[in-house]
């Protein structure tokens, strides 16, 4: 594909591109590949160094893609639930590992029909791009676009040049048709609001935006307890809003992370509470009662560390329990001590926010656009896909289909 960063500074006027892309992110590379492939000449604008960024950190730098698991009606949150049905449906993970495969790329499944990469995160970023080249798709890195403007028969793009902190010129491009898929607010170091500064300015709704698949963080009254245990894993289920994730579960000095968290953190609320199971696969009362039988002239303490890490055991003695030998508890000592450990009420005290947010809750109302074409009902040529709409899925390559499938049929109809 053709990078055209250092080239002249003079930006191409009415009818020289078809369609600007702004984002070269997972759902802005997809949709240039294939409106390319359908003849359109496509400019996609990158604020960014690099393409693909949030492609390359993700996965712990081997992208988790995908999801053979990805169904529309269960793993995605939105107003609209029913928003992101039609395009999952037209473009389902056998359809990008189709394109993998072709590309030669290894990947397994990790867990829980989560595809990554063999080697590196890079793979897929290079796929992408060797798609955009063989589209004719051209890019341009450190491009920002910092307004998008309707004007008859199109709009017209500010574009700022440059590396991010610098001054540098800033220049117009109008273009009648503009696909939005700068993303949403998560890592702010490579994130844009473009879109929903857009959606502002435009007067579209928007569905107030908050971090989501993120760590939550610590009350006063947990901290002291519970911080020392950073590092401490646990395979548990974290409930919340309904919604059960059995997964492991991360103690951290700043709070609760982990699979099972990050992914309840998308259903959580502020002042609420999550229910955590430390030991879902045990009857813990009836167990309790089996050992106390066996052995019952052993700590508490002693026996519980077979079952739960020694660490979390040693910080819950004279808090959840009172050490004593297994003859010494009671049924209804055994009875609260099953609660405290099975039916764990956590009350965080917040997330931390997007600095640490693997993608954003809430974006431009899809109530805006069309879920067939993702046009604006109210701004024909304007179009917006991947995160910087209101639609958000669960941890494990979920989102990156999203981003492949809004693409791949954006471009249907551009």
């Amino acid at each position: 594909m053709k990078d055209v960063s250092n080239a002249s500074p003079q930006i191409p006027g009415e009818g020289a591109y078809d369609v600007v892309v702004i984002g070269a992110g997972a759902s802005g590379l997809m949709c240039a590949i294939h409106a390319g492939r359908r003849g359109l000449k496509v400019l996609v604008l990158e604020k960014g160094p690099k393409p693909g960024l949030k492609i390359l950190v993700s996965g712990g730098g081997r992208c988790n893609f995908t999801n053979l698991w990805a169904e529309p009606t269960n793993h995605y949150l939105s107003a609209n639930e029913h928003f992101c049905i039609s395009a999952m449906r037209r473009y389902s993970p056998w359809d990008f590992i189709d394109m993998v495969n072709a590309h030669g790329i290894d990947y397994h499944e990790k867990k829980l029909g989560q595809l990554f990469c063999d080697h590196s995160a890079q793979d897929i970023v290079d796929m992408l791009l060797a798609e955009a080249t063989a589209a004719g798709v051209t890019l341009r890195l450190r491009h920002e676009v910092i307004g998008v403007q309707p004007i008859p028969g199109g709009y017209q793009l500010t574009i700022a040049k440059g590396k991010k902190g610098q001054a540098g010129e800033t220049q117009e491009m109008v273009i009648p048709t503009v696909v939005l898929a700068s993303g949403g607010l998560s890592l702010p170091k490579i994130a844009s609001d473009l879109a929903l500064r857009t959606a502002d300015t435009l007067q579209m709704d928007i569905v107030p935006p908050c971090p989501a698949l993120v760590p939550l963080t610590w009350n006063n009254s947990d901290r002291d307890l519970f911080g020392p245990l950073s590092g401490v894993a646990i395979d548990c289920e974290v409930t919340s809003r309904g919604q059960t994730f059995r997964e492991n579960l991360l103690f951290t000095h700043r709070g609760l992370s982990g699979p099972a968290i990050l992914q309840a953190s998308s259903y959580w609320g502020e002042g609420e509470s999550l229910a955590i199971n430390l030991l879902p696969e045990l009857q813990l009362s009836q167990w309790l009662k089996e050992q106390q039988h066996r052995r019952p002239k052993a700590q508490l303490s002693t026996v519980l560390k077979t079952v739960l890490p020694k660490r979390l055991v040693d910080a819950l003695a004279g808090q959840w329990f009172d050490d004593r030998t297994l003859a010494d508890q009671s049924a209804e000592q055994r009875e609260h001590l099953a609660r405290q450990v099975t039916q764990w009420t956590f009350k965080p005290g917040g997330t931390e926010g997007y600095r640490t947010a693997e993608v954003t809750l809430g974006g431009i109302s899809t109530d805006e656009f069309s879920s067939k074409t993702f046009e604006a009902k109210r701004y024909p040529g304007l179009y917006a896909i991947g995160e910087a709409l209101d639609v958000t899925g669960w941890l494990g390559g979920y989102n990156f289909q999203w981003a492949w499938a809004s693409g791949y049929c954006c471009a249907q109809h551009l």
